[in-house]
């Protein structure tokens, strides 16, 4: 598991044992169950969600006055790693819940947050971030969902109509986050939106076959004249690319620290079983060339943790951390991958069963490369940056 770090609140250590706590208890000894059931039908794995909730772990970066932590990016980041060490799907809810409410608490004004962070905070409520569209992935100012006002004053509402895909949580979750075209000016006509659950014009696809991650319930999301309050949008008509993408830099780091903690397992189980492995009289350990490659995954799941912390501090420190996000997402994800590829390569045909959990972080760790902006937008976004 992942070692203790100096937190910088005096909360950090003792969120990160109960964190390591609840997830001996409740993640770890479901996961394999959960994640089997979840490929052959549907296995939302609802209550984990809840009693995350009720410990708190699924606001902590948001302002206390509203049910929030307050606590600082770097110590929710370690609780993310450390719930994604146990359960990759969890962590990645985790990260998406946090993000749906990201707008509100950045962008929304003092009445929205009042009425809205509340119940997202409470821990009794899921959200939904929905952004990508069928044919709007890495091209957000592409996407055709619209959003028509309809009426003015106090009865003012928003009437929706297109389809969201690749959505988190979708059909089960109690609110929808959701950016919409208000005008045809591109990517400077796009809003976002709190879409509550419930309305019958809301409609979802079937989940996504995905080869992993399978209790990370995917699908697309519907709006066939979804009528939403004009008091739910956040931000200003047309302000919703700016958001989106503020958003999105925070989110890149849930996803690097999540990948951090999946690598991290997956050294984890390489380790132990090269230390237990006896081949030609000794444990496989013993060999130089296994030792040095579980040195190299070692190499690359610290390069990731430190990534995703030093983008954090800057976070906290109210710096610029776009880049650093970027670069975060990159590195972690990649060592994901690469890291689970490697143990496989340690357990050798035990790694290509199901008797050992190598095989499923190596199907978990592949999408970690695609969402939250493709590695190769990651790219883009960090030599943009570079050439300004």
């Amino acid at each position: 598991m992942p070692v203790s770090r100096l937190m910088p609140t005096p909360e950090g250590d003792d969120l990160i044992d109960l964190t390591r706590e609840i997830c001996a208890k409740e993640l770890r000894p479901r996961v394999d169950d959960a994640e089997r059931a979840a490929a052959t039908g549907e296995a939302f794995p609802t209550e984990v969600f809840r009693t995350l909730g009720r410990a708190g772990l699924l606001s902590l970066p948001h302002p206390e006055e509203f049910g929030g932590g307050a606590q600082p990016y770097e110590v929710y980041l370690q609780v993310v790693e450390e719930i994604a060490a146990s359960w990759m799907s969890v962590a990645v809810g985790v990260s998406v819940h946090s993000l749906t409410a990201y707008p509100v608490t950045t962008f929304g004004t003092a009445e929205q947050q009042e009425s809205l962070l509340p119940g997202m905070l409470s821990g009794d409520q899921l959200g939904a971030y929905c952004l990508s569209e069928p044919l709007a992935g890495s091209d957000v100012g592409a996407m055709t969902t619209r959003a028509t006002r309809d009426g003015e004053g106090d009865g003012a509402a928003y009437v929706l109509k297109g389809r969201k895909a690749w959505i988190s949580h979708a059909g089960h979750a109690d609110y929808y986050t959701t950016f919409a075209r208000t005008s045809d000016d591109g990517g400077r006509g796009l809003s976002c939106f709190v879409v509550p659950a419930g309305d019958a014009a809301m409609t979802f696809g079937a989940p996504e076959k995905k080869m992993g991650l399978h209790c990370d319930t995917v699908r697309e999301v519907i709006y066939d004249g979804v009528r939403v309050d004009a008091a739910n949008r956040i931000g200003d008509e047309g302000q919703g690319m700016a958001i989106a993408l503020s958003a999105l830099d925070a989110g890149r780091l849930g996803i690097a620290s999540a990948a951090t903690g999946l690598a991290q397992s997956a050294l984890d189980a390489a380790t132990a079983y090269a230390q237990e492995r006896q081949q030609f009289g000794r444990a496989i350990a013993a060999n130089q060339g296994l030792a040095f490659l579980l040195a190299d995954m070692e190499a690359a799941v610290s390069g990731a943790r430190a990534a995703y912390l030093y983008a954090a501090r800057l976070k906290d420190a109210g710096r610029a951390f776009s880049k650093e996000a970027a670069v975060a997402k990159l590195l972690a994800t990649d060592a994901a991958m690469k890291v689970t590829t490697d143990a496989i390569q340690v357990l050798g045909g035990a790694g290509y069963t199901q008797d050992f959990p190598v095989e499923r972080y190596f199907r978990e760790a592949k999408v970690t490369q695609i969402f939250e902006g493709t590695n190769q937008i990651q790219r883009l976004v960090i030599s943009r940056h570079l050439l300004r």
